[in-house]
């Protein structure tokens, strides 16, 4: 039997929650105006929340596999959603569908290795990915406006970018707590 870490939150106020509502870098003061708006509001704050679950972990920490045969871990996680965010581009362009960055499928869960140069290179990939997925998605304001070969509507993309993320981050909440113990929303 393995040793479990014992559960632990940083926030005070509120014990089940990952951080104090004045210091959680999700929380907004006001709501979103407008379809677009709010699903990008939505999007951001997944992918502030995957970050969150990364911070403060170490590369073995985030390599750490979860349940085996499952591949998965937190760095995983990360190089899927940069793997999955050029997806989302060869969706919405006409041109040559962009490479794999980490190669075969599954590479992105199998080559995430406790290396600090490859949590590194996962996160600047992320960075880069959402960058571009994000400028082409903007030329597009019209949600319902169908793009690329499959002439997929705008909206239908965004919307499946949030549930990608909201998937994922209810796994890195249990990566999360496997490695560390630390709870949270």
């Amino acid at each position: 039997m393995t040793e479990q870490p014992e559960r632990w939150t940083q926030a005070t106020v509120y014990p089940d929650m990952w951080a104090d509502p004045a210091e959680d870098p999700r929380n907004n003061e006001s709501s979103a105006d407008g379809e677009l708006a709010t699903l990008l509001d939505f999007l951001a704050n997944y992918r502030i929340t995957l970050r969150m679950k990364c911070e403060g972990l170490d590369p073995g920490q985030l390599a750490r596999r979860s349940v085996p045969p499952s591949t998965m871990s937190l760095l995983g996680l990360v190089r899927h959603l940069a793997e999955v965010e050029r997806d989302w581009q060869n969706w919405i362009t006409d041109g040559e569908p962009l490479p794999r960055l980490y190669g075969a499928k599954d590479a992105d869960f199998d080559g995430a290795v406790a290396e600090q140069s490859v949590v590194d290179a996962a996160y600047a990939d992320l960075a880069r990915e959402q960058a571009a997925t994000d400028a082409e998605l903007a030329r597009h304001a019209d949600l319902g406006k169908r793009v690329g070969r499959e002439r997929i509507a705008v909206r239908e993309l965004m919307v499946h970018r949030i549930e990608e993320y909201a998937r994922h981050c209810g796994h890195a909440d249990l990566l999360r707590e496997c490695v560390d113990g630390r709870v949270g929303q």
